[in-house]
């Protein structure tokens, strides 16, 4: 079994910004249950489709597929939930991780958050300056969730 440990925060400045390349998210939902997620994504010029597990802590099952950009595509326009989730990716390198900035459009402009993935939950890390609090815990930021309860509407 494949498994995430990732923690989420909001951004303090836009110290960002200068950093890493923006690549387009395109992204929808084939399930959005809380106790399973199945995911079909375009990712620039990949495609993926994943499924994940109930969150336990900062902890969740995780499988990912890449399939064809293609069958994504009628995927995405087809068979998931509206309203897609649309977003620019910056990867960053900093202090030995990456962390992913996603900045997000549509129904949801105006979000952005960053993510870190672990090798465990109590893994120590250094952050950005423009790291602020942290949202792991609260489910609003959670992209299936974003779909029902878009940040435009907060």
């Amino acid at each position: 079994m494949g498994v995430e440990i990732e923690r989420k925060f909001l951004l303090s400045g836009d110290g960002w910004m200068r950093l890493g390349e923006p690549v387009h998210f395109r992204q929808g939902y084939l399930s959005s249950n809380k106790e399973r997620v199945v995911r079909v994504r375009i990712e620039g010029e990949r495609a993926v489709l994943t499924i994940k597990g109930a969150n336990k802590g900062a902890t969740r099952g995780e499988w990912e597929y890449e399939i064809p950009v293609a069958e994504a595509a009628e995927l995405l326009d087809g068979l998931c939930e509206q309203p897609l989730i649309e977003k620019y990716r910056r990867r960053i390198a900093f202090g030995g991780n990456v962390w992913e900035v996603d900045e997000f459009l549509g129904v949801n402009a105006g979000l952005v958050v960053a993510e870190i993935e672990l090798q465990s939950e109590d893994q120590q890390f250094d952050k950005p300056d423009w790291i602020g609090e942290e949202v792991t815990s609260d489910l609003r930021y959670l992209n299936s969730n974003l779909i029902k309860h878009p940040y435009s509407a907060w």
